[in-house]
Formats: structure tokens, C-alpha cells, sequence
């Protein structure tokens, strides 16, 4: 594979744009614009006393563009000055730019006092757009791209933790406007914690404990029980494997793996960031041929904290949460998920697993 380009370029509103391909880079100097919409108003986080948890506060977010026209799209290459969008036309493959409504960035000022502890949202929000044709998904991309992108996760990652105060960085993707997407267009998100959310916080917990006392992590020996039963892989390869686990919350949730536990991005080698391209690109194709539509779903990609405790007790992995349509309408989250935090999964996973084994994917070619 041919080693990745970078180029590293600033907007003219003062925003970082990096772009990236495994060919040489080139732009239109003048295509380099800037947004028309300024932020105003930084986040803020307030503590939740009850929770023990941070929650943020970005009520600019509101002016973000809702759904556009395809003449609209904010992520497609700027035709000319007169229209700006966030990207230059020009020749690369992958951009990354930093989000012009963030939950999370370096505040201009301290936010006000309240009655609950308050500081400021001091994270970083990127986004990370996946191809220049906004017609294309995880599903179409070539699976050089996806390995591509892989290593886009690998130097933002780095990047994100080397900042003061970072101590948890999230690649995520957001599809279909049942998620709440705004934006058609092929993208994700990068999100760079001040702290280590309450998810990745008790999955940390877990895989401590279960490294203290086994030596290997806790997600390594349930891939290696469900290889073992092999009743709900969906994909096997040499370095990496994707499957519905046997502890679903979702029905057709699936988890994207290295067989063997790596901490973050930056220690993949690049057989398993090949395999795990395949992986996701088998996975998504899965859910697109449920029934010949795009699946909404959100993708997680869960790493090591930079919180200084073992970085060998991590296993980093993907979570895939579908949106799907039961008997006409959309399964949602309701009353026992959202406050009591226990899920009720309306399916077995075997159950859907084998729905997503029956789906007929093409053999891939790089």
C-alpha cells in the first residue's frame, strides 16, 4: 500500500483543513473558503450531581444546516468562490476540517457561574469527510479507501492526544436521518474529551479487571468464544473479525475487532488495518442488502484512554447501533433505555445474525 499524503492547510475563517491521499495532493488555492456561518457562543459543561457525569452545552448547534439540497451540500468541493463550501476542489481523498458548530473546543472566555459545578467544553470536534462524491457510503468506497481512512483514525488520534487536557478521542459515524444526521454527504466525526465519558469510563472498568486478573482483555476472550461458536460472525479474516455479540442491546448490533487486542489506532499494523477495511466495508454492505436501502446506524470506534494508567487492558473496537424498521415504523429508544439504562432488545441476536449472514456480498477487490 502506498504510503499516506498530508497536507495541511488552514481555512480562511482560521480553521484547521487536512487533507489526505495515497496519491499526490493537489488544490485550487482559491477554493480554499471560508464558511459563511460564524460560531457564536462557546460550549460549556455543567456536572450532573445524580449521574456523576459531565453534560455539554452548545446552543449554537442550532445554526447548523439542516438536510440540504444537493446544490447546498456543505461538504462537497467548492465550485466557485461565490458558493463556499468547506472543501477545496482539487485532487485528495479524505478531508478533515474542524467542525464550525463543535460541542467541544478551546473557549474564548470562562462561562458563567450556576448551582452546579460548570467549567468549559475544552475539548476539539473534527470532521472527517470520507469521499468528495456525496453520492458515496462505507458500502461503495473501495476497500483501499477504508484502510485509507483507518490511518486518517491513526494520525488524528495521535494528533488529538498529543493536545494539553485530552484524555479520550472518538471517531464515530452518524448515518441516515433517522440517527439525526443533518448532512447526506459520506462523513464522520472525531470528538476529543477533556475527560473519559461514561461509556468508555465503565468499559475500562471491565477490561481492567479482567486484564488484572487473565492477562489478556476482557473483549479478546469473547472473540475467541464467539469464533468458537460461530453462530453470529459475520465476517473472519486472518487479523480481524465482525460479529453480532452474543450480549446485543441492539437488534442486527454488530462489533468490528482486531482479533488480537490493540490499544488505539496508532498500534494497528497494516495487515490487521487491511482486514479490519474489510470488515467494515462486509459489515456495511450487510446492512445496506437487508433490504436494498441504506441502514441508519451509528459506528463507534472505542480506544484506550490517555488517562497515563496500562494501556494493554484496552481492546480497540467498533459498536455498530442500526436504527431498523420493525412492521413499518422505526425501532427507538423508550422509557427503560433512556432512564433506566437498561435495553430491551426486541430480537435474539442469533436471530438477526443469521439474517445478516444470508446477505450475499460480491468478493471484494482492493
Amino acid at each position: 500500500m502506498p504510503p499516506m499524503n498530508e497536507l495541511m492547510l488552514h481555512k480562511m475563517d482560521g480553521r484547521a483543513l487536512t487533507l489526505y491521499s495515497r496519491t499526490p495532493i493537489r488544490i485550487e488555492a482559491n477554493t480554499i473558503t471560508q464558511s459563511p456561518t460564524s460560531r457564536s457562543g462557546d460550549p460549556h459543561l455543567r456536572w450532573h450531581p445524580l449521574r456523576g457525569e459531565w453534560v455539554a452545552y452548545a446552543a449554537h448547534r442550532q445554526q447548523r444546516t439542516f438536510l440540504p439540497p444537493p446544490e447546498y451540500d456543505p461538504l462537497r468541493p467548492s465550485a466557485t468562490p461565490a458558493a463556499p463550501t468547506e472543501l477545496p476542489v482539487g485532487h485528495y481523498e479524505i478531508a478533515v476540517f474542524d467542525n464550525l458548530f463543535p460541542s467541544l473546543c478551546e473557549p474564548a472566555e470562562s462561562p458563567p457561574p450556576e448551582i452546579v459545578p460548570v467549567e468549559a467544553a475544552a475539548g476539539h470536534c473534527e470532521v472527517v469527510v470520507f469521499a468528495q462524491d456525496s453520492d458515496s457510503s462505507l458500502s461503495r468506497l473501495a476497500l483501499g479507501r477504508i484502510e485509507l481512512l483507518i490511518e486518517v483514525w491513526s494520525r488524528r488520534t495521535e494528533l488529538l492526544r498529543s493536545r494539553p487536557g485530552i484524555r479520550y478521542v472518538l471517531p464515530f459515524e452518524n448515518r441516515g436521518a433517522e440517527i439525526g444526521v443533518t448532512l447526506h454527504h459520506p462523513h464522520g466525526q472525531i470528538y476529543a474529551y477533556p475527560f473519559v465519558p461514561p461509556v468508555p469510563l465503565r468499559m475500562q472498568a471491565q477490561e481492567q479487571q479482567y486484564f488484572g486478573t487473565h492477562g489478556r482483555t476482557l473483549l479478546e476472550a469473547l472473540i475467541e468464544a464467539e469464533i468458537n461458536a460461530a453462530k453470529r460472525i459475520i465476517y473472519l479474516g486472518e487479523h480481524a473479525v465482525a460479529f453480532v455479540p452474543a450480549c446485543a442491546r441492539y437488534p442486527y448490533e454488530v462489533w468490528i475487532a482486531p482479533r488480537r487486542a490493540v490499544p488505539d489506532f496508532t498500534h494497528l499494523s497494516s495487515p490487521q488495518r487491511a482486514d479490519l477495511a474489510r470488515a467494515i466495508k462486509i459489515t456495511v454492505m450487510k446492512y445496506d442488502g437487508l433490504w436494498n436501502t441504506p441502514m441508519p446506524y451509528i459506528m463507534a470506534w472505542y480506544q484506550a484512554p490517555f488517562d497515563g494508567t496500562e494501556p494493554g487492558a484496552y481492546h480497540l473496537h467498533a459498536e455498530c447501533y442500526p436504527a431498523y424498521r420493525m412492521k413499518g415504523r422505526l425501532k427507538y429508544l423508550a422509557g427503560t433505555e433512556v432512564a433506566a439504562g437498561m435495553f430491551v432488545n426486541d430480537t435474539f441476536p442469533e436471530e438477526k445474525a443469521q439474517e445478516l449472514q444470508a446477505v450475499s456480498v460480491p468478493d471484494l477487490q482492493q
